[in-house]
């Protein structure tokens, strides 16, 4: 079932062709940049993550995909599938990829921050991203390439493809645990103060737009979400482990990084 069955038998003609397939409609996304130097690829870590020759491990910008198992945990769903896609792009690209560094270089592992090129011109995460193996997330403010990702994105989730054939969207009450979600809920309250903007979803969830980031965001229009029906995504935080919720406060934090991460249904 899935995809990991046919990845798992693919040869590398294989990999060309299918890459093949989606090279014009990848660049159509994400166009390539001019004067990327290509560079060796040691590893593919995971789905979204590569170990370069040079010893730098590369986080690629705007794509989240299932997380691997580890700690005790196992793999989650297509997140061995996005592994081996990522393995035949880059093979089909013959090991070497071209980087567009972010505006923020490095995340609090050290990683670089970089949109990921193969050496035909296709960005890796709009291939990625339109294929279903995983989710347009934007962190600013490593947010260019937001609007073409986000095409990507919607191809796939219009055809059912991957991660998206069945649908991934929680609904606020059914937030169990920590880490990547796309949740959907009703608006319950909308709140403003020293703290950001919190938009309080009916469950145990609420929205939080620090700050520093409002002026990225339309802060009349978040006001007025209040009884909307809206999605939202990123990582999920659990306040109750972190001390840091009151009584009466909502138990799962979704900190918003970029208005993408945020839609209200159509």
């Amino acid at each position: 079932m899935g995809f990991s069955p046919l990845l798992k038998k693919a040869s590398l003609v294989g990999a060309f062709f299918v890459s093949a397939i989606w090279l014009s409609a990848a660049q159509a996304f994400c166009p390539v940049p001019a004067g990327l130097t290509p560079i060796a690829v040691a590893r593919v870590v995971d789905g979204d993550t590569l170990r370069l020759s040079d010893g730098r491990s590369v986080r690629m910008i705007g794509l989240n995909t299932p997380e691997l198992g580890r700690q005790g945990r196992g793999d989650e769903p297509f997140a061995v599938a996005a592994r081996q896609r990522l393995v035949a792009l880059v093979a089909a690209s013959n090991g070497r990829v071209g980087l567009r560094p972010g505006k923020e270089a490095h995340d609090r592992y050290g990683r670089t921050l970089a949109h990921v090129y193969s050496v035909d011109g296709a960005n890796l995460e709009a291939q990625m991203l339109a294929e279903g193996f995983g989710f347009q997330v934007a962190v600013a403010p490593n947010v260019d390439l937001v609007s073409c990702q986000q095409s990507a994105e919607r191809a796939a989730r219009q055809a059912s493809l991957g991660v998206w054939k069945r649908s991934p969207v929680l609904q606020a009450a059914q937030i169990q645990q920590s880490g990547f979600a796309v949740l959907s809920g009703r608006v319950a309250n909308v709140q403003r103060n020293r703290g950001g903007v919190w938009i309080t979803l009916q469950g145990s969830v609420v929205l939080r737009v620090a700050p520093n980031l409002l002026g990225k965001f339309d802060v009349a229009a978040l006001q007025r979400l209040k009884g909307k029906q809206i999605e939202a995504r990123g990582w999920v935080v659990d306040r109750s482990r972190r001390g840091g919720m009151k009584q009466g406060q909502a138990r799962w934090l979704l900190p918003l990084g970029d208005p993408s991460m945020l839609q209200t249904a159509q």
